[in-house]
């Protein structure tokens, strides 16, 4: 896709990796901050702010007809992008710990579908109606979910609670960074959150410096991808997970992913391409979603948004990362070392899964009888 964009702003691949990376920059400072008010203020104002937030930032991006209103809009969109943390913090609300790996692999379903069937779509109205008709679509889209939000949407964090857990708060000054157990996992997410956000972010570039592919092509591929992931979370996802619980799943899905990033770089061919995306989809299933679900408890129902709004902002960190490293190394290198540098970050998160992380957890007060995990 970059090099679609370069056409149009007559600019490099380098600085549409950096374009791609800005709202990521954003939602790295304001997804903790969007987390921990909606701890305040209630889980459904802030998600209303947040999509209302990512409907302008989009409608701007109809009518960039430069790369500084380009930029703007992506700005606008990182700043309001706490729709994944709070909806993490909603999951962490209502569904008790035993349940939540599998409803927090759904979210994880919905964000994935989005970075590929997304640009898919994306890229097949950018070749109908240019970036407005992209942009457009996609403004109705965020505008589409305002109106489910406020009409299907029930807040899980009630004033009454919100109340309850500020005095306890105060009584417990309970601090992340003080949880050991929080910080491992966080640590062990945003090393895995890096390698992964390289390879999301390298697949359209890859398609297109590598193996040479059209607008049209790529955006069929992402489809696929997106679709194969949906079928996977609900045929294999659910048995699989119940078979080797939580902390299996996650080294069975940190392993896929270390030896398929190594390969991917090596991919001779499309249909080899195809396959290892497949593979990756599998290995998203089993990790992504039961590592969300797993840090959130490690700490109370108190801070649920700020923790969830770390983790995201651990996402953002790594999708800023991720194109900047994926582009400079299609652009300078072989194609091979995209493979070698994923796979070296992650590598670590493979190492620290083998540790007893089924351990580090937080008994919930509300699910204290309920929480058991692998």
């Amino acid at each position: 896709m970059s090099g679609f964009f370069q056409d149009l702003y007559h600019t490099t691949t380098i600085m549409i990796g950096l374009v791609f990376s800005i709202n990521a920059m954003f939602g790295f400072v304001f997804g903790p901050i969007l987390g921990k008010l909606s701890d305040k203020f209630g889980r459904r104002p802030l998600l209303l702010i947040s999509q209302f937030g990512t409907l302008i930032g989009f409608v701007l991006l109809a009518f960039s007809n430069s790369l500084e209103l380009l930029i703007f809009s992506r700005i606008i969109d990182g700043v309001f992008g706490g729709n994944f943390p709070i909806a993490k913090a909603i999951v962490s609300d209502v569904v008790p710990p035993k349940d939540r790996g599998i409803q927090m692999a759904n979210i994880g379903i919905a964000h994935v579908l989005a970075s590929l069937i997304g640009p898919g779509l994306g890229g097949i109205f950018f070749s109908i109606g240019g970036l407005f008709l992209s942009g457009i679509f996609a403004a109705g889209l965020s505008a589409f979910t305002m109106i489910l939000t406020i009409s299907v949407l029930k807040e899980s964090w009630p004033k009454e609670q919100r109340m309850e857990s500020h005095k306890l708060l105060k009584a417990n000054n309970e601090k992340i960074f003080s949880n050991k157990n929080a910080v491992f996992l966080l640590t062990l997410f945003g090393f895995h959150s890096v390698s992964f956000m390289i390879m999301m972010s390298s697949i359209s570039f890859f398609g297109v410096l590598v193996l040479k592919l059209g607008i049209l092509e790529i955006s069929l591929i992402l489809m696929v991808s997106g679709i194969v992931r949906t079928t996977i979370r609900f045929t294999l996802f659910k048995p699989t997970l119940r078979k080797l619980g939580e902390s299996n799943a996650i080294r069975l899905g940190l392993s896929i992913f270390l030896v398929c990033f190594f390969f991917i770089g090596f991919s001779p061919n499309v249909m080899i391409f195809f396959i290892l995306l497949m593979v990756i989809s599998f290995a998203a299933s089993l990790t992504r979603g039961p590592l969300n679900s797993m840090i959130s408890q490690t700490v109370s129902s108190k801070i649920q948004g700020k923790i969830n709004g770390y983790g995201s902002s651990l996402d953002s960190f790594a999708q800023i990362v991720g194109p900047l490293i994926g582009t400079f190394i299609l652009q300078f290198f072989m194609p091979f070392w995209l493979g070698i540098v994923i796979a070296a970050f992650a590598f670590p998160p493979f190492i620290m899964a083998f540790q007893k992380i089924e351990s580090k957890k937080y008994i919930l007060p509300s699910f204290r009888e309920e929480n058991t995990i692998g």
